[in-house]
C-alpha cells in the first residue's frame, strides 16, 4: 500500500463530496437565518457546482504532441511531464532562482481550490497554463503566473473501495486533452482549452470483474498516443495490472499484469491459486526510455499484507521494478527488491532513469527505485540486474527481517510508513544524487491466516497493523524524517536533512544547485544540493507533502507547489502535535525584485 492509516479506515466513497473554489461557482446565493413572515424562504438544498466551469477563456496553445513531450528536457519554460521529462528525473535546468537570491523568494500567488483534503499533486505548465487535480478527482486550470481561476472539472464519481484516502497525485497533458485517472477507475480525456469532456473509459471494458476494487490515484503518463496508468487496491483480493489506453477514444489498448500467473516467467513464485487474488498495486508513474522503447515502475505489495503462509514462494512481480515493451505491454525484466514481502514494503514511489557506475566503475544505463525498506536500489536497466542498493537513509530495527507472528510483536521500523513512501525523489546530473525524502515511524506488525471458506469482506490484511505515532509511550523511536542525498555511483549518503516529522511528498532539483522539499509542519524548504545547507523556507499552513515543480513565463522563473496534507498516519501526527492536517492551497513563487 502506498498510505498507512486509511487500510484501518476504510473508506466507501459511494458519494464523494463535490467543491471547487467559490470564484469558479456563480450560482445563486444561499439565504441564512430566518425569513422575514411576508417573504417566503426556499429550505431546498443547494445545487451542486457545474461538471465544467469556465471563468477566463485559454487562449494559449495548450495542445502538447509526442515531439514536444520526446524534447521536454531542452524546454525551459514548461513542466509538460509528472516527473518533468520521462525519466522521471525532476531535474530543472533554470538557473534563475539560485543560492545567491533564492532568500528573496516570495509568493506571488495563493491559489484555495476549496477541496481541503490529500494533496499529493504534481501539477502540468503547458505555455502558461496550469492544470492540477485534487482529493476525489477534481481538476482545475490556472494561470500559472497569477493563479487566476481558468476552469473546473467536478466529477461524479461511481463506488469504489478505497485502501488510502481519495488522493489524486496529478494529470497528464497531451494531444489538446487533459488526462485523469479517478477513484473509480475510470480514465477521463478532458478538453484542454475548456474542461469540457471529451470522453470517459468504460469500467466493463476496461476493467476486470469486481471492478469496485480498482480504482487509480497515480498521474497518467502519456507517449506514443497512448495513456498508461496502473490500479490500486492490492489491500483487495484483487490480480493487479498496468494498462495502456488510447489516447484519442479511451479504448484499451494492452494490460500488463503485475502478478505472474502460472506458466509466465516468475508464475512458479506463488503457491495454489494465491496468484489469483495476489495484490500488486501500482502507486506511481512510469518512466518511458523512447531509445529502447520500455517503459519501468514500481510494483507494491502482495496480498494479503502480513499473513504469507497462504502465498508462499517469491509472489513475483510484487515489491519490484517491472520494465515492459512500451508498444505492448510484454514483460522485458524484473528485479524484485523484497522476496515474500510480509512488511507492507512495497515499491510505490517513481523510477527514475538514470546513468551510473557499475562495480567495475563503468557508466551504464541505469534505473533507480527508493523503497519503503529504506533503501534506494540501482539496477541495469537494460537487463534488470542489481548494480548496488545505497546505505540505509532511515533508521531500521533490530527486528526489521522479523517474520510477523499472531500476536502484535515489538515495535518495527522501517514500516509501512516507510523509508520512502509514494514520494518522488529527483536526481541532479550535476551532482549526481538521488535526493529521497524518508519517514522514521514504528509500527506493530500481527500476522493472522485467512480462512478460505469464510473471507473477510473487504479487505484483506491478514492481521492487523497499527502505527506507533507517540513513540516514548511505546519504547519506540518517535516519528521523524529525512531528506538524503544519496550518492549513485557508491550509494553512500552524502549528506541528510533531519526533520521532527516524516518527510512525505515530492523532491525538485535545479541546475542552479537548489533541492526544494516540503515537511509536513507546512514548511516548504530550499537546500544546497551540494551540502544540503538550508537557505530557505516558508510555511504554508497544512503540510506540504505535494510534489515542487519549476517553470518559466515571460521569462520569470517560478516555483509552485501544493500544500495540503496527506491521508496517512502521517497527518494524524501533525494533528496530535498542534498542525493543520489538510488543506487546499497552491502557492507559486518567485524572486521578489
Amino acid at each position: 500500500m502506498a498510505h498507512s492509516v486509511g487500510k484501518y479506515m476504510k473508506k466507501n466513497h459511494k458519494t464523494m463530496m463535490l467543491a471547487f473554489c467559490a470564484a469558479l461557482w456563480t450560482g445563486p446565493a444561499i439565504s441564512q437565518g430566518a425569513a422575514p413572515a411576508d417573504v417566503g424562504h426556499d429550505t431546498s438544498p443547494p445545487p451542486p457546482p457545474p461538471v465544467v466551469a469556465q471563468a477566463k477563456p485559454i487562449t494559449a496553445n495548450v495542445t502538447v504532441s509526442d515531439a514536444q513531450l520526446l524534447a521536454a528536457d531542452t524546454d525551459q519554460d514548461n513542466w509538460l511531464l509528472h516527473g518533468r521529462t520521462y525519466d522521471n528525473q525532476r531535474f530543472s535546468p533554470l538557473k534563475q532562482i539560485s543560492p545567491a537570491n533564492v532568500k528573496k523568494l516570495v509568493p506571488v500567488s495563493i491559489i484555495q481550490t476549496g477541496v481541503a483534503n490529500s494533496f499529493e499533486v504534481t501539477p502540468i505548465v503547458v505555455n502558461g497554463v496550469m492544470y492540477i487535480s485534487t482529493a476525489s478527482d477534481h481538476v482545475q486550470a490556472y494561470d500559472a503566473a497569477s493563479g487566476e481561476p481558468l476552469w473546473s472539472y467536478t466529477p461524479t464519481l461511481s463506488y469504489s473501495d478505497l485502501c488510502c484516502g481519495p488522493q489524486s497525485r496529478g494529470v497528464a497533458v497531451a494531444y489538446g486533452k487533459v488526462f485523469v485517472a479517478q477513484l473509480d477507475g475510470v480514465m477521463v480525456a478532458l478538453d484542454a482549452k475548456t474542461g469540457n469532456v471529451v470522453w470517459k473509459s468504460d469500467r466493463s471494458g476496461t476493467l476486470p470483474p469486481n471492478a469496485t476494487r480498482y480504482s487509480f490515484t497515480a498521474a497518467p503518463q502519456v507517449y506514443n498516443g497512448m495513456v498508461v496508468i496502473g490500479t490500486g487496491g492490492a489491500e483487495y483480493p484483487i490480480r493487479g495490472f498496468v494498462q495502456a489506453y488510447d489516447a484519442q477514444t479511451g479504448k484499451l489498448v494492452w494490460r500488463f499484469y503485475t502478478i505472474a500467473a502460472p506458466g509466465e516467467p516468475g508464475g512458479d513464485t506463488w503457491s495454489g491459486d494465491s496468484w489469483k487474488a495476489g495484490g500488486g498495486s501500482m502507486w506511481n508513474t512510469p518512466a518511458f526510455d523512447p531509445k529502447s522503447g520500455l517503459i519501468s515502475f514500481a510494483v507494491g505489495n502482495p496480498n494479503p499484507d502480513v499473513y504469507g503462509e497462504e502465498r508462499k514462494g517469491d509472489n513475483a512481480y510484487t515489491d519490484s521494478i517491472v520494465t515492459v515493451h512500451a508498444k505492448d505491454g510484454t514483460l522485458a525484466w524484473w528485479y524484485q527488491e523484497v522476496k515474500h514481502d510480509v512488511w507492507d514494503y512495497d515499491a510505490t514511489s517513481p523510477v527514475i532513469l538514470l546513468d551510473a557506475k557499475d562495480a567495475s566503475g563503468k557508466i551504464v544505463p541505469a534505473a533507480a527505485e527508493a523503497n519503503k525498506d529504506g533503501l534506494l536500489y540501482i539496477v541495469n536497466r537494460q537487463t534488470g540486474a542489481l548494480i548496488r542498493a545505497s546505505d540505509p537513509f532511515v533508521l531500521e530495527s533490530a527486528n526489521k527481517w522479523t517474520i510477523p507472528t499472531a500476536d502484535l510483536g515489538e515495535p518495527h521500523y522501517p514500516s509501512a510508513s516507510g523509508g520512502a513512501n509514494w514520494s518522488p525523489p529527483a536526481y541532479s546530473p550535476l551532482t549526481r544524487k538521488v535526493y529521497v525524502k524518508g519517514t522514521n515511524l514504528a509500527w506493530r506488525l500481527d500476522a493472522k491466516p485467512i480462512d478460505p471458506k469464510n473471507p473477510p469482506l473487504g479487505q484483506w490484511i491478514g492481521g492487523d497493523m497499527r502505527a506507533i505515532l507517540d513513540g516514548k509511550a511505546n519504547n519506540t523511536i518517535e516519528p521523524s524524517g529525512t531528506l538524503s542525498a544519496i550518492d549513485v555511483d557508491t550509494g553512500k549518503i552524502g549528506w541528510q536533512y533531519k526533520s521532527d516529522f516524516p518527510m512525505i511528498g515530492g523532491v525538485l532539483a535545479t541546475a542552479s544547485n537548489l533541492v526544494f522539499a516540503g515537511e509536513l509542519d507546512g514548511y516548504f524548504d530550499a537546500f544546497n544540493a551540494t551540502n544540503g545547507t538550508k537557505l530557505w523556507h516558508f510555511n504554508l499552513g497544512a503540510g506540504v507533502n505535494a510534489s515542487p515543480i519549476t517553470y518559466r513565463v515571460n521569462g520569470v522563473q517560478y516555483v509552485a507547489v501544493a500544500a495540503g496534507g496527506n491521508s496517512g498516519s502521517a497527518s494524524l501526527l501533525a494533528a496530535m502535535r498542534g498542525h493543520t492536517s489538510v488543506g487546499d492551497v497552491v502557492a507559486i513563487f518567485a524572486v521578489a525584485p
